[in-house]
């Protein structure tokens, strides 16, 4: 069984070099895999939870556009758009604590479409759910869950106070219980410490997450985190690499803020550990265009395999 690595030696080193150890992990612990996946806000806005980076929370006043759950049409058209964009996985989310009872059929129906017309891997993200739900939504065509813990168990209390970090973690395990893959992350750039950062990579490690997402705090007018300064460059390429190490068989995505906070430096983060993108836009936010997105994954695989 291989061992943990040294957390403290790991943080003693050079940014090069502690990237270079990444990299190497990277490639001897998953090659040159890049995957791609997209998502669409099925559900947007009046959020009854307070997380403060979320223009969809009903706490703060925002401009995130506010609707009901899509219809079924336009769901199977954005599916079919993400597959031809290249994505792997196509993720349904819906804002609130979690999804409402009276949704849970049309989402069944829905999925169950995606499954047999598109023909693409399904994932959810659709909050706080107990084993009953996450068994129907398996049951239904999910592969995976999307669940992110978002910071460390010790600065939860500061990003979020309607719902806990146990219960997070309490959703991981019910998705595991029943036999889902699961994909949780969270946000860089909150005012977190890099101890809270390598805190919350220790849990995932511990939950036996395999999937990553990375996002970088977009400060959004309206949010608490609106006026949050952003975080330096050199701190996003050196968590990267540590979640790489720490994490070494776990896809690594890089997802919102990437191009903001990243800039120049994007293709640092793959040099560094990062190995997969959400494409397509985040929610509230749009991101580059896919066919940029398809040609920077081309170019990185091609710098891999050099």
């Amino acid at each position: 069984m291989n061992q943990p690595p040294d957390i403290t030696e790991l943080q003693a080193l050079p940014l090069a070099e502690l990237m270079g150890q990444a990299l190497a992990t990277k490639l001897a612990r998953r090659g040159t895999s890049f995957s791609l996946c997209s998502i669409i806000n099925a559900k947007s806005g009046r959020c009854s939870e307070d997380c403060r980076f979320c223009t969809q929370s009903a706490h703060y006043q925002t401009e995130a556009p506010v609707y009901p759950l899509l219809d079924k049409a336009q769901i199977l058209t954005a599916a079919r758009e993400a597959k031809k964009n290249g994505a792997g996985r196509f993720s349904l989310v819906t804002s609130g604590r979690g999804l409402a009872s009276a949704d849970l059929p049309q989402m069944l129906e829905i999925i169950r479409t995606i499954r047999e017309e598109v023909g693409i891997k399904v994932c959810a993200s659709l909050g706080i759910l107990g084993e009953a739900e996450l068994r129907q939504l398996k049951e239904a065509g999910v592969s995976r869950y999307h669940h992110n813990l978002e910071t460390s168990n010790e600065f939860f209390p500061q990003v979020c106070t309607t719902h806990s970090f146990s219960d997070r973690v309490a959703t991981i395990k019910a998705a595991q219980n029943v036999g889902l893959s699961v994909c949780s992350g969270g946000i860089f750039g909150l005012g977190e410490s890099e101890t809270d950062r390598l805190s919350m990579a220790m849990t995932l490690a511990e939950c036996g997450i395999d999937s990553v997402p990375i996002n970088v705090l977009i400060p959004l007018p309206g949010t608490p985190c609106g006026e949050l300064p952003p975080m330096p460059i050199a701190e996003i390429l050196r968590s990267i690499a540590l979640y790489r190490l720490i994490l070494p068989q776990a896809a690594i995505r890089l997802a919102a803020g990437r191009e903001s906070a990243l800039s120049d430096f994007l293709s640092s983060a793959f040099m560094g550990g990062a190995d997969g993108m959400m494409i397509g836009g985040y929610l509230t936010q749009r991101g580059r265009s896919p066919e940029a997105d398809r040609k920077f994954a081309e170019d990185i695989i091609q710098l891999w395999s050099i």
